[in-house]
């Protein structure tokens, strides 16, 4: 086993040292930020009840060629912000990933914390509706953000009114 795990490595191995996959990542926790959302600086700051709210510190190097925030760096943090809102209804270790998403940008980011705020929405063959605002430090929204994901067939929600 280990044999063909190093055949694997070996062969994923670029020039300079760099490990190119398959990567193995054990999260801290069940709502908690994988290494590439640690990567740009993300906060949960909050998720329950199928809300999020995160935050990025817009850094030199998640800036594009004209000073203003990556495109990237915010639809990362939007999408992220809608996962951890996914995680917060659904059982730890339960399996989705994003089929579709779509972001708007509404104003250039040039400095400061950005926030984002999601919220999701449950619906019928294992699908999880999810939006988010993207603001910057003053309470501009800079970006809105919408999303679709699947769920697992394995994944199984209680689902119940209160009082039930």
């Amino acid at each position: 086993m280990e044999d063909r795990f190093w055949r694997v490595e070996k062969k994923n191995m670029k020039t300079d040292g760099t490990f190119t996959g398959p990567h193995q990542v054990k999260l801290e926790k069940w709502i908690s930020c994988a290494p590439f959302e640690k990567l740009l600086g993300l906060d949960i700051v909050e998720a329950k009840d199928g809300r999020a709210y995160l935050t990025m510190p817009f850094v030199y190097e998640l800036a594009q060629g004209q000073g203003m925030a990556h495109g990237g760096a915010l639809v990362t943090l939007a999408d992220t912000a809608v996962a951890m809102a996914v995680k917060s209804i659904l059982p730890p270790d339960s399996r989705f990933g994003t089929i579709s998403l779509n972001a708007e940008f509404l104003g250039p980011v040039t400095q400061g914390v950005l926030s984002a705020r999601a919220a999701v929405t449950l619906l019928e063959n294992g699908q999880v509706q999810g939006q988010a605002l993207v603001s910057d430090e003053a309470g501009r929204q800079v970006m809105r953000f919408s999303a679709m994901f699947k769920l697992g067939r394995e994944v199984k929600i209680a689902t119940h009114r209160k009082g039930e």
